[in-house]
């Protein structure tokens, strides 16, 4: 089955000390899970180490993905079965172009060299699939771009790769309403039946756009608790102080 991750008992130490202290959850295919907490929860951790980032380093636990115990594998083998993740800084690339990158990273990801006219083809389907400039593609990848331009190349990016899996690490980040609303609407365009999202975020507002069939609280390494997209709206009033003075604590 694609799209479906579970994570058992999670335990991250970075650089010695402990990030996640058993973190257990998970996404369906087809379903949005959302994580929200405050900066230093632990959610951009979970994130990295999902996607098999060395400097996390897992000390208990499991990462299951499609039936398959991933908790091992690499970053490279992770994203041929199908993960992807959004990150919240992306890297500026000198010297490559979108295009170059983009079929660089599905030849890759998919284990085939795709001829570029047959890319070509694919591109411009996925550019006008996501209304996206034609220039955009012959500027080096996120070299003087701005908030919104950066993760509207890392949508293109997932329109191109089709992962069955997808974690967005604070993809709101730093983007205004307009640009918030572009992303959003990209992101459901791409998405399918069997996909899974995992959506990492401070804030309410862009689960306004991309409606959560889970909510998840992380606070100092841990699930604080969990509901439905009404906790969200919950938060956006009331904030995290309950959590940080040891209520409603769970694992």
């Amino acid at each position: 089955m694609k799209g479906h991750l579970q994570i058992k008992n999670l335990h991250v130490n970075v650089e010695g000390k402990e990030i996640l202290k058993g973190i257990t959850l998970e996404v369906k295919p087809g379903e949005i899970v959302a994580i929200m907490g405050p900066n230093g929860s632990g959610k951009s951790t979970l994130a990295n180490t999902l996607m098999g980032n060395p400097d996390y380093k897992i000390t208990q636990g499991n990462i299951i993905f499609n039936g398959e115990d991933i908790t091992n594998l690499s970053p490279d083998q992770r994203a041929k079965r199908g993960l992807f993740l959004s990150f919240q800084y992306p890297s500026v690339v000198e010297g490559v172009t979108v295009t170059n990158f983009l079929r660089t990273a599905r030849n890759a990801v998919k284990g085939e060299n795709m001829n570029v006219l047959d890319f070509n083809k694919l591109l411009k389907e996925k550019m006008e699939l996501l209304h996206v400039d034609k220039s955009f593609i012959n500027r080096y990848l996120n070299q003087g771009f701005s908030g919104g331009e950066k993760k509207k190349a890392e949508i293109l990016q997932m329109a191109i790769l089709q992962p069955s899996f997808v974690i967005l690490d604070e993809t709101d980040s730093g983007l205004d309403v307009d640009a918030l609303k572009v992303v959003a609407e990209g992101v459901k365009k791409i998405r399918t039946n069997n996909m899974g999202i995992l959506l990492i975020t401070h804030y309410n507002r862009i689960l306004d756009y991309l409606n959560p069939d889970k909510v998840h609280v992380m606070l100092n390494g841990k699930i604080a608790e969990s509901g439905n997209a009404e906790l969200a709206k919950e938060l956006e009033k009331s904030g995290y102080a309950k959590y940080k003075y040891g209520l409603n604590i769970v694992n």
